[in-house]
């Protein structure tokens, strides 16, 4: 049997390497779930002239 000493919370550190299963499944849920409505929003009429007037405002500058 070893006596090894190790240093406080190493064992948390070795255990916590990564997203178990269900944690990736949640992770990717969410991100999709804000994808989603990121797409929804700015997929809408008012926000894509908005967006458009914003570009060509910034080019015009630019140019």
């Amino acid at each position: 049997m070893h006596n090894v000493v190790r240093p406080h919370g190493a064992w948390r550190r070795r255990a916590d390497r990564g997203m178990s299963t269900a944690e990736y499944a949640v992770g990717m849920i969410a991100a999709c779930g804000f994808a989603a409505l990121l797409h929804r929003i700015l997929g809408s009429d008012n926000i894509g002239r908005a967006l458009a007037e914003l570009v060509e405002r910034a080019l015009r500058l630019a140019g």
